[in-house]
Order: C-alpha cells, then sequence, then structure tokens
C-alpha cells in the first residue's frame, strides 16, 4: 500500500472586524442574560421546593440545599467565564487574527508526502468569507 486517506483537521481563523467584535460582545451578552434568568429562576423554584421539603423532611431539606448549592456553583462559574470572554472581546484589536474552531478536510496520502504540512492547514474569514486558505 502506497498511500492512504485520513482525515486532518483544519483550523479556523477569523480576521477580527468591528462586526465580528460586536458580535461576539452581543453574544457573550445574551449568555449572560441568559445566565442571570437561569439563576433567579433556580432562585424561584429553590424556595419553593425547599418549603416543601420542609414539610416533609428535614434529612430531604438537607440533601435539597446541598443540589441546590450545587447549581448555584456551577451557574456562577458558567457566569465567571462569561464575563471573561466578555472582557477579551471587549480588548480585540481590529485586524487581529482569532481562532474560531477546527473543522476536517479528507485527504490522500502517499508515501514522501510531508504530513506535517498538511496538518498546517489554515482558512481565514472575514465577515464569514474565506479570504485565504493557508497552508
Amino acid at each position: 500500500m502506497d498511500q492512504i486517506t485520513l482525515r486532518v483537521p483544519v483550523t479556523v481563523k477569523s480576521k477580527v472586524t468591528q462586526e465580528l467584535k460586536d458580535k461576539i460582545i452581543k453574544n457573550t451578552d445574551q449568555a449572560l442574560s441568559d445566565i442571570d434568568r437561569e439563576t433567579q429562576n433556580l432562585e424561584f423554584q429553590a424556595k419553593r421546593m425547599m418549603t416543601e421539603q420542609a414539610k416533609i423532611d428535614a434529612q430531604g431539606l438537607i440533601t435539597l440545599r446541598a443540589k441546590v448549592e450545587e447549581q448555584k456553583q456551577r451557574l456562577a462559574a458558567t457566569k465567571a467565564k462569561a464575563t471573561q470572554d466578555r472582557e477579551e472581546a471587549e480588548q480585540l484589536t481590529i485586524g487581529s487574527e482569532i481562532r474560531q474552531g477546527t473543522l476536517e478536510q479528507t485527504v490522500i496520502v502517499k508515501v514522501g508526502d510531508d504530513l506535517g504540512k498538511l496538518m498546517g492547514t489554515e482558512i481565514l474569514l472575514e465577515d464569514d468569507k474565506i479570504v485565504s486558505i493557508r497552508q
């Protein structure tokens, strides 16, 4: 066998434009809003469930409180991450490049091919349009 078909990663990067920066900030603002809404909902439901549980069983109340606290911690960590993401988005420099993700491409490799070169493929986007394919 002197050739094989492989799937190799392709890095997708975006050139930072004001439009992209605004989009990222808008998305993080929406995520923060969703987290706040979810936190308020948790608080409301937790009060109701704890009141009901207190009438039934004190031991169950302790377990319920622990679960609620765990959820609050998870939401707080998610909010901290989203807040950090928003701050990073505000610091983006117009014209710089940021990593957006990874795709895969299928390639046929033969004996003697430079696999390192194939693994380093990048696609550069500007406002969702491909402006460059780099190797």
